[in-house]
C-alpha cells in the first residue's frame, strides 16, 4: 500500500540524448503531464535497475535503436504542477549504434526526428528546458 508520504516523494526519470553525429534525437510526446511537446527517449528507473541499463531499455522500447557507448552526463530537478509530481531526471548521452528510429509506443509518441542542438523544436519537455539552463549548448554533453 502506498502512503501519502510515498506519493510526495520524487520519482526518478532517465532521459537519453541519442546522438547521430552532431544531431540529437527527440520525439513528439503526447500527453506528458503537460501539453504535447518534444522529449528525449526515456522513462522511469525501475527498482534494482542501474541508470545505464534503464537508458538502453527505454531507448530500445521506445525507438528500437541500439546505442553505445553510454555515459551519465547531467541531472535536473523537475516539478510538474499540473499533476503534482516531482522528478529527478538523470541524463545519459549515447551514440547511435544501429537502426532507424521507429515509433514503438504510438500512444506516447507521435514521431521521432533528428535535430541540431542549435535548432531544437518547441515546446520542449520540462526536464529538457531545465537541462538547457545548465547546458545551453547540448553538444557539450556528447
Amino acid at each position: 500500500m502506498t502512503s501519502s508520504a510515498d506519493k510526495n516523494r520524487p520519482c526518478i526519470g532517465v532521459a537519453v540524448l541519442v546522438w547521430r553525429g552532431s544531431e540529437v534525437l527527440l520525439g513528439e510526446r503526447i500527453n506528458a503531464g503537460q501539453a504535447s511537446c518534444w522529449q528525449f527517449p526515456g522513462g522511469h528507473l525501475e527498482y534494482g535497475e542501474d541508470v545505464l541499463s534503464c537508458a538502453r531499455r527505454e531507448v530500445r522500447e521506445e525507438t528500437g535503436l541500439k546505442i553505445e557507448p553510454l555515459k551519465q552526463v547531467a541531472y535536473s530537478g523537475d516539478v510538474f504542477i499540473t499533476n503534482g509530481r516531482q522528478y529527478v531526471t538523470l541524463f545519459v548521452s549515447a551514440q547511435l549504434a544501429g537502426g532507424k528510429p521507429e515509433v514503438k509506443e504510438p500512444e506516447k509518441c507521435a514521431r521521432w526526428q533528428w535535430f541540431s542542438p542549435a535548432a531544437l523544436p518547441e515546446p520542449l519537455f520540462t526536464p529538457i528546458t531545465n537541462l538547457l539552463r545548465a547546458h545551453p549548448d547540448l553538444s557539450d554533453l556528447i
